[in-house]
């Protein structure tokens, strides 16, 4: 079966309502879509989480894969990317995210194919109910919903979660300039939820290792379930450990250091962020083999949200809940999406392959927005627009 034509889009995927975070504002994201069709009309379909793929994937690994066996995978690896050691050498991240993104469509057509889900590709299940966090933040206005603008809002918003969806998994922003407006978000949530709801924390490398050591034990007290990335680096995680008993995680994905420090606890990453569900498959795999946690993050579409519920429905070393940003997306590219947590889980899709069907209309509405608009600013500070905010915070 071979390649015919292969494409990668560039989108925004708007937030309903902006939410707070380390550097300021965030209303959505700018992932890239790929399509990879072949000569027999089937496409295969994979996402990248920046912009920045879509050039590299039509100006350089395109050309490269045209006329190739859809098939070979490790081929294709081959001529996209040089020796992996070569490739960490000199960080092309990018470039890694470009080939996994098509990579995953590789793996798309080969269920499609065959007539499989991927879940079935990769062994079979040892789940279908995916278990994922519902996210909370401060949060702005959106165009039609009103943001949380208060510690209190934000725990009733936990709260409607909880009564509407069945929500008891909750993961959210903690990385407000006074800490102390963070720590009463997580307070209120927990007086209000009680002491079942699981509650874990991600405050974006935000604080000094001094702050992080006063705020561990009120987040003891709490019983936070994880607090990712607290501090700025691993040295300063590793210090802020022997202050403090809850897990940590992190999306910096170097193993080897991982394993030598003994933290994080929990890796949260991506699978194209390795060059694809291959070596996604092999990393979870040294994560197992080293007592390393391994989930999905959030921020994608449900191209490659399918693939984080196909990879934990095969893979039972992911044990933990995956980050969600589901209930903050009004739209999606694919026809199912976007997906929607029900009693703090999500079923894995049945159909062949990643088992979701891409809307030409709403990817042509994603990417208009991004060629109108440009990409999503992650580093938006609406009290000083035109400026970044220094770390750490406090």
């Amino acid at each position: 079966m071979k390649i015919r034509n292969i494409k990668a889009t560039p989108i925004n995927l708007r937030l309903e309502a902006p939410y707070a975070w380390v550097f300021g504002e965030l209303d959505g994201f700018s992932p890239t879509i790929v399509e990879v069709e072949t000569e027999d009309g089937l496409i295969g379909l994979g996402e990248a989480p920046t912009p920045a793929a879509a050039a590299i994937i039509n100006d350089s690994l395109a050309p490269r894969l045209i006329g190739r066996d859809a098939f070979d995978i490790a081929g294709a690896e081959h001529v996209c990317l040089p020796y992996w050691t070569g490739v960490q050498s000199i960080n092309d991240r990018t470039r890694i995210m470009a080939f996994g993104a098509i990579e995953m469509a590789l793996w798309d057509l080969r269920g499609k194919a065959w007539n499989q889900p991927l879940y079935q590709l990769l062994g079979g299940a040892v789940r279908k109910d995916i278990p994922f966090t519902d996210y909370f933040s401060l949060r702005g206005d959106g165009p039609e919903v009103k943001g949380e603008t208060t510690p209190e809002e934000v725990a009733d918003y936990c709260v409607e979660l909880h009564e509407t969806h069945g929500t008891t998994f909750f993961e959210g922003k903690f990385s407000t300039e006074d800490p102390k407006v963070s720590l009463k978000m997580v307070e209120l949530i927990r007086r209000k939820l009680g002491d079942d709801a699981m509650i874990r924390i991600d405050s974006n490398q935000a604080y000094s290792l001094s702050t992080a050591r006063r705020l561990a034990r009120p987040l003891e007290e709490l019983g936070v379930r994880n607090w990712e990335d607290p501090v700025a680096t691993i040295e300063e995680m590793r210090e802020l450990r022997r202050h403090c008993s809850i897990p940590f995680s992190t999306h910096n994905i170097d193993i080897a250091r991982a394993m030598e420090t003994k933290v994080p606890d929990a890796i949260v990453g991506n699978p194209t962020t390795h060059g694809g569900i291959g070596r996604l498959l092999r990393f979870v795999g040294a994560c197992e083999h080293a007592g390393i946690d391994f989930w999905c993050y959030s921020g994608d579409s449900g191209i490659g949200s399918a693939a984080y519920l196909h990879l934990c429905a095969a893979l039972g070393w992911i044990r933990e809940p995956n980050q969600s940003l589901f209930r903050m997306l009004p739209m999606d590219v694919t026809e199912e999406g976007p997906f929607s947590p029900k009693n703090n889980v999500v079923r894995v899709p049945e159909g062949p392959g990643l088992g979701v069907t891409l809307s030409r209309e709403h990817l042509a509405a994603c990417h208009r927005d991004f060629t109108e608009k440009g990409p999503c600013n992650k580093y938006h500070d609406p009290a000083k627009p035109g400026t970044y905010r220094r770390l750490p915070l406090n």
